[in-house]
């Protein structure tokens, strides 16, 4: 039975008196490695550190920074059925995901599930939004390529022989068919629908809720992994629309929102678009494509982040936050789950180096050096300057390997010391698998969250293929933090010389083959000023945490803030203020949180001792409390909590109209609903009422607005987003409805109790 990893250390040390058995003293002469202090520094980000779908346990464990929802079945997830379509990877198959009450969809979806997951663990959420125009059609079982309707196919669905895998049996495309069979056509509402519902549920994004939006998933492949819907390949100027249509809508439902895009599948995403990939991937013109040609010869990756660029120029709005291509080693079997033979682990090592190294040639069909991290940062930097740089899928393989574990921990050293600025390994490792045991060595090597530093420093190896190092300063207690991967196959006894260091000893905790159920604290190692010498087990990953100087850190957290009062209070805004808090070095700011059932969630931070909580709902109590920091990270107590409600809704002084539009076909229908205000003062939060003419009429799901209906008579709420309306000014909302007989168009609607024309 595998030792819980987090009480590792301790059981070993309690066995052992404290330390675990030092290593032989005989062992190869190793590189020397150089750790500068004072040089190289730049902050590392705390998101190079993701996954994708990572259970809930680990995530605590780590304190996993950041969770994407991600891959091909969020091509086409419709959130308001909780129902996505798997695309190539199973059949084409739209999917219900196991939900354990459908009737309260859209509430309690597996995105729902997902994002509440990540609150519970502190973790921000990447959340992926379709932006391919269709989305599965309902939470019925169907599939893209029916036996019966399209004939025979090379293969089908053990479980469900009539859903085919969309080839003839002679291997040629099925084509012809029939999106509709599994979805249904969408445009930038749904996904500003989407966003709606994600903020009203969990809050904006810089308050707590989901902070980060993939725009679709590898959209150059489309043509290929959603060919049922999408048979054509997507070209430069669809991909820019779309990103602009679908962006914004991002912006205008969650403007603290982050954008990614267009995240591509890899490399050849930066130079070619997904209409000269399938057109070259039929016909072989990869030297000349010609929708590149089209656009002037320039590779789409440049060209994309011109038009972003031109976007912000002309709207005065940044759709585009991070340039995201996705990475998988294309050396054979390196990125496959299994480690291989002694040749595929020698070659999952050297592969680290496509990521930085200009002199490595990637050994793979690109025969070219690759240097991913710095080829994306020098684009934007060129092209869309203040554009950060994302990696949102990317593995090296061999997870249930120690070589896998070798390889990840050299990868997350490479995403700190080259400034990438977020990545999410697809997909999370289990809590036993070696690969997991890398993210430790970063996330939490003790057992008690002990973190590599967030300040990276130089740090050189005479031989990185052989012993790769890696440093980083911590802000907390400013120790220095060293990560050695020992890449051979032989024990390495390194001199390590130290600039900016102090005397005294370092605690060493290290994974290697001694022990694969865990990260073993090892006998502490002596340093001088100018540094010590190390032997470095065969096939290790190695954690050193140096002293820096005699005096401790600071460790002494600021005093209580005062409680906070509320100043002006409007329907969806409170302005709070509170008494100082003091500390022994001084305070760097304050932090505000809303206390609810759950706990507390952050919404907002301040430098002063004043904040306006905005984005709130209106006439509902809200419970506030503020900590401090100092600059060492040290927080306060939480002060004394503050219940204030926020004003109630309004009703318009001199009337609101509201327009009624319906699409029907026999047996449904779709609703758009437009409020506007034609008063003289703003409301600030609406309900409107309605009732339909018969009994058959009903909404079965709604968007924009908090539908209910019971019997004839319908209400809908509005949504924090658009429960404003100045004078002048409208919102449109609408719904799915169903009948018999007739569909007559309601009338007598009111709005807060007002008849409205």
């Amino acid at each position: 039975m595998r030792p819980t990893t987090a009480l590792l250390p301790v059981v070993l040390a309690t066995a052992l008196g404290g330390l675990a058995v030092p290593e032989p003293a005989l062992a190869a002469a190793g590189p020397a490695l150089a750790v500068d202090a004072t040089a190289g520094r730049h902050p590392i980000s705390p998101y190079v550190y993701g996954m994708n779908f990572a259970d809930e346990a680990l995530a605590r464990e780590l304190r996993l920074p950041v969770h994407r929802y991600g891959g091909n079945a969020t091509t086409r997830y419709n959130f308001r059925v909780d129902t996505t379509n798997r695309a190539s990877d199973w059949y084409f198959e739209n999917i219900p995901n196991d939900n354990p009450d459908p009737a309260s969809l859209p509430k309690g979806s597996e995105t729902d599930r997902f994002v509440q997951q990540n609150k519970a663990t502190g973790t921000e959420t990447i959340m992926t939004v379709p932006m391919i125009g269709w989305i599965a059609k309902d939470r019925s079982k169907a599939c893209g390529f029916s036996v019966a309707k399209y004939g025979p196919q090379e293969s089908t669905d053990p479980w469900a022989p009539d859903c085919g895998n969309g080839k003839k049996p002679d291997g040629s495309l099925v084509t012809g068919n029939d999106p509709k069979d599994t979805s249904v056509a969408v445009g930038p509402q749904y996904v500003a629908d989407f966003v709606t519902h994600l903020k009203d549920q969990f809050g904006a994004a810089g308050a707590g809720g989901v902070r980060f939006y993939n725009l679709d998933n590898e959209p150059d492949l489309w043509h290929a992994t959603h060919r049922d819907v999408r048979p054509a390949g997507l070209g430069y100027d669809e991909l820019r629309d779309r990103t602009y249509q679908y962006a914004a809508a991002i912006k205008a439902a969650d403007p603290g929102a982050k954008t990614l895009g267009p995240v591509g599948w890899g490399l050849n995403s930066i130079f070619y678009s997904g209409l000269d990939q399938d057109t070259c991937g039929r016909t072989g013109c990869w030297s000349n494509p010609p929708d590149k040609a089209a656009h002037g010869g320039q590779d789409l990756g440049p060209w994309y982040l011109d038009r972003m660029r031109e976007y912000e120029q002309q709207h005065g709005t940044r759709i585009l936050d991070y340039f995201d291509v996705h990475l998988y080693p294309q050396q054979s079997g390196v990125s496959g789950p299994d480690a291989g033979d002694a040749a595929t682990q020698a070659l999952r090592l050297r592969s680290t180096r496509q990521l930085w190294d200009p002199t490595y040639v990637d050994e793979s069909w690109i025969n070219q050096p690759v240097r991913f991290i710095p080829r994306l940062r020098d684009l934007v930097d060129q092209h869309y300057p203040g554009t950060k740089v994302a990696m949102t899928e990317y593995s090296w393989g061999g997870y249930g390997s120690l070589n896998g574990a070798l390889a990840e921990a050299d990868v997350l050293g490479i995403f700190g010391r080259e400034g990438l600025d977020l990545a999410s390994l697809w997909t999370a490792p289990t809590a036993d698998q070696p690969v997991a045991n890398a993210f430790r060595i970063y996330r939490n090597y003790d057992g008690r969250g002990g973190a590599f530093g967030e300040t990276s420093v130089r740090a050189t190896s005479a031989d990185q293929g052989r012993l790769a190092v890696y440093a980083a300063e911590r802000t907390a207690d400013k120790a220095l933090t060293l990560v050695v991967v020992n890449k051979s196959g032989d024990d390495l006894t390194s001199p390590v010389a130290l600039t900016g260091g102090s005397a005294g000893s370092a605690q060493v905790y290290r994974y290697s083959a001694t022990n694969l159920a865990g990260i073993v604290r090892a006998a502490d190692q002596p340093v001088t000023a100018g540094g010590f010498t190390a032997t470095f087990p065969a096939n290790s990953i190695t954690h050193l945490v140096l002293p820096r100087g005699a005096a401790p850190g600071d460790t002494q957290p600021p005093t209580t803030p005062g409680k906070p009062a509320a100043g002006t209070i409007t329907g969806d805004s409170i302005a709070l203020s509170w008494a100082p808090s003091t500390d022994d070095t001084g305070v760097t700011g304050y932090d505000v949180h809303r206390v609810d059932a759950t706990g507390t969630v952050k919404v907002g931070s301040a430098t002063g001792t004043a904040y306006t909580v905005t984005e709130l709902t209106p006439d509902t109590p809200y419970t506030f409390v503020v900590t401090a920091r100092d600059a060492a990270g040290n927080v306060s107590a939480a002060s004394p909590g503050l219940t204030v409600r926020t004003a109630p809704t309004t009703t318009p002084t001199g009337g609101c109209s509201v327009g009624y539009a319906a699409n029907s076909w026999p047996g449904g229908f779709t609703a758009t609903v437009t409020i506007k205000n034609t008063g003289t003062t703003t409301i600030d939060g609406w309900k409107l009422a309605f009732d339909f003419p018969t009994t058959t009429q009903k909404v079965d799901q709604g968007w924009s607005a908090a539908w209910k209906q019971s019997g004839v008579s319908v209400t809908a709420e509005s949504m924090s987003w658009n429960g404003r309306l100045t004078p002048g000014a409208s919102t449109s909302i609408g719904f799915n409805g169903s009948w018999t007989g007739a569909n007559p168009a309601p009338t007598g609607f009111t709005l807060n109790g007002q008849r409205c024309g």
